[in-house]
C-alpha cells in the first residue's frame, strides 16, 4: 500500500447524504481523522470489522493523495498527485451514542480496517475527474454513486481549509465525503469500488463477534 502520513476525512459533504441521516448541512468543511492503523487496501481479500458493537455502515468516497506540502495559493492540481476510492466504515450505533454525549467520533470511525482503500492511481486533474462518476457496489448491486462535482465543498476548498487549520503534507490523504445511499454491512458482504466502469478494488467483509 502507498505510504500514508495522515488520514483526514470530511463529513456531510454531499447534501443528499446529510439529508438521509437527518443531519444539518455544515456552513464550513467538517473534518475528522482516522489513525493510520485504520487503513486497509482492497485487493480482493477478506477484511475483518467489529460485529459486536451494533450496526456497521459503509460509506463510499473519492480519496485524494497529497504529493507535496501545502502552501497558501497552491492549486489542488498542484498538490494532489494520486487518487483512490475508499470506504469509510462506521459503527453507526456507537456514533449515535457519542453524538448524544457530545463526545468525539474516534471510537465509531477510527477502528482497525475502517479506512478501506483501493490502490492509488495517477490524478488526471480536477476537470478530468469531474467527467467520471465513482460508485460502490455491494454483493453485485450498485448502492452508491457520486461525482466530485456534487460535493458541497469542492477539492480546492477542502485543501485550503485543511491546510490552513491542520496542515497538509506529502503522504496525507483526504476522504472527501460520501454521497447518498449508505447502508448496513452484513457478514460476508462483498464490495467493489469503481471509477466509471473500471473496478479499482474489491474486498469481502467478515464481522467479528469477539
Amino acid at each position: 500500500m502507498t505510504e500514508i502520513a495522515n488520514i483526514f476525512c470530511v463529513g456531510r459533504n454531499y447534501a443528499q447524504h446529510a439529508k438521509e441521516l437527518n443531519n444539518t448541512v455544515p456552513a464550513a468543511p467538517m473534518f475528522f481523522s482516522k489513525p493510520t492503523h485504520a487503513a486497509a487496501e482492497a485487493r480482493g481479500q477478506t477484511i475483518g470489522l467489529p460485529g459486536n458493537q451494533g450496526d456497521v455502515h459503509y460509506e463510499g468516497e473519492w480519496v485524494a493523495h497529497i504529493g507535496r506540502a501545502f502552501s497558501p495559493g497552491l492549486a489542488a492540481d498542484e498538490l494532489i498527485d494520486g487518487m483512490a476510492l475508499g470506504i469509510d466504515f462506521t459503527l453507526r450505533d456507537v456514533q449515535s451514542e457519542l453524538k448524544e454525549k457530545q463526545q468525539p467520533w474516534l471510537r465509531a470511525k477510527g477502528f482497525l480496517n475502517s479506512a478501506v482503500l483501493t490502490p492509488f492511481i495517477p490524478f488526471p486533474g480536477v476537470k478530468a475527474c469531474l467527467k467520471t462518476d465513482f460508485s460502490l457496489w455491494m454483493n453485485g448491486r450498485e448502492v452508491q454513486r457520486g461525482n466530485i462535482g456534487q460535493m458541497i465543498f469542492d477539492l480546492q476548498t477542502l485543501i485550503d481549509f485543511c491546510g490552513n487549520h491542520y496542515g497538509l503534507g506529502a503522504g496525507d490523504i483526504i476522504f472527501t465525503g460520501t454521497p447518498a445511499g449508505v447502508g448496513k454491512v452484513a457478514d460476508g458482504s462483498s464490495f467493489s469500488l469503481r471509477w466509471g466502469r473500471e473496478p479499482l478494488g474489491e474486498c469481502t467483509i467478515a464481522l467479528k463477534r469477539s
